[in-house]
């Protein structure tokens, strides 16, 4: 906190200070144990009719009334994480994006607007990295049309809990209404060690396409050819020079079965690996086969010239989590979906509420 000359708190904080990092003490009326004050450091999205609104790292939003301050300060961004490969979250999500193609896109200025008939909302939403090139509100109108002249509602991909992140941007939406369905985490790790993990016994099969047994174990039922595309990354089997380059592992099930016992799928796109539909059999799990698909992918992506990893777990995935923690990964920032309240789209067709906006994942 900020204490002045003669050793007095002070609130050093002013609505110029919106979207700079800042560390505020706050009282509280009846705080646990007796205590009196409370601290929150996140950022100022907003400070508007005596109440301000503060964004932690984990996308939790705080109201503060300005009559309960009590100290304030702007902040230097958050440190550097112990551990993982650097990266902004621009680049992350750059890469998320290549690395899981919608079937369509447009581009309004620097927003990417994509949709693949409601497959998975990552690719039936808004990529807001910059400047749309028109003022808010007309933006987001735009984006309500295009949405809805598909038949799908329109949604919005925000991040939060880091350098360079749209907390702004999402304290804009909610003010216009926009709700939050789903919070996901962007994770990353060093490639190496995942790799270093396998023995080459598990007898893990890897391929350029996702065949019909590998979509046996795949959880998301009735894939179409939508589907296929985005999991082929817009181009399935061998990769076009400059592309990112696509595989899917199998770990073959007991003869007779259904399904695989598990499945996983990495995408190499210059230095970065991402992993994802790593899924087991239910009554397999506990034998080490997730981590075996991981690495045998995580060897495949260190030949092709990979050397950082990344993958996107949903919040409330407690399983997934410990497993990626002890591979090595760590949170980079969180991700939501925000989608437009409804009755907003003012041309084109009304969104169809039959059509999925995705399937519960990101």
């Amino acid at each position: 906190m900020e204490i002045s000359a003669a050793g007095r708190l002070e609130v050093r904080i002013t609505a110029a200070d919106v979207g700079k990092r800042v560390s505020v003490r706050s009282l509280i009326e009846h705080g646990p144990s007796g205590e009196k004050f409370t601290d929150t450091v996140g950022v100022l999205t907003s400070w508007d009719n005596g109440v301000l609104r503060i964004t932690r790292k984990s996308g939790e939003r705080v109201r503060v009334a300005e009559s309960a301050l009590v100290a304030g300060k702007v902040v230097p961004a958050a440190p550097a994480r112990r551990r993982g490969p650097a990266a902004s979250s621009e680049e992350l999500a750059r890469v998320a994006a290549r690395g899981w193609r919608p079937v369509e896109s447009e581009r309004l200025g620097a927003w990417e607007l994509r949709a693949a008939a409601g497959f998975t909302r990552r690719a039936n939403s808004v990529l807001p990295l910059g400047d749309p090139g028109l003022p808010l509100e007309d933006a987001l109108t735009a984006v309500r049309r295009w949405y809805a002249a598909r038949g799908l509602p329109a949604y919005m991909q925000t991040a939060t809990g880091a350098e360079g992140t749209q907390e702004l941007l999402c304290a804009e939406l909610e003010k216009r209404g926009w709700v939050r369905e789903v919070t996901a985490e962007l994770w990353t790790g060093a490639l190496a060690p995942v790799a270093d993990l396998g023995d080459g016994s598990s007898g893990v099969l890897l391929s350029r396409d996702a065949d019909e047994a590998w979509l046996a174990r795949y959880q998301r039922k009735g894939v179409s050819e939508v589907a296929l595309r985005v999991l082929g990354a817009g181009s399935p089997g061998d990769p076009v020079p400059g592309e990112p380059s696509v595989w899917f592992a199998t770990v073959p099930g007991a003869p007779g079965a259904a399904a695989p016992a598990a499945i996983g799928r990495c995408v190499v796109d210059g230095r970065w690996a991402g992993f994802a539909a790593v899924e087991v059999d239910p009554a397999r799990r506990r034998e080490g086969l997730a981590t075996a698909v991981m690495a045998a992918l995580a060897v495949r992506a260190l030949e092709e010239g990979a050397s950082a990893a990344w993958l996107q777990v949903e919040t409330d995935n407690e399983g997934a989590r410990v497993l990626y923690d002890r591979l090595g990964f760590a949170p980079h920032h969180a991700y939501h979906h925000y989608r437009a309240p409804e009755g907003t789209a003012s041309e084109g067709s009304a969104p169809d509420s039959s059509v999925p906006a995705g399937d519960g994942a990101p």
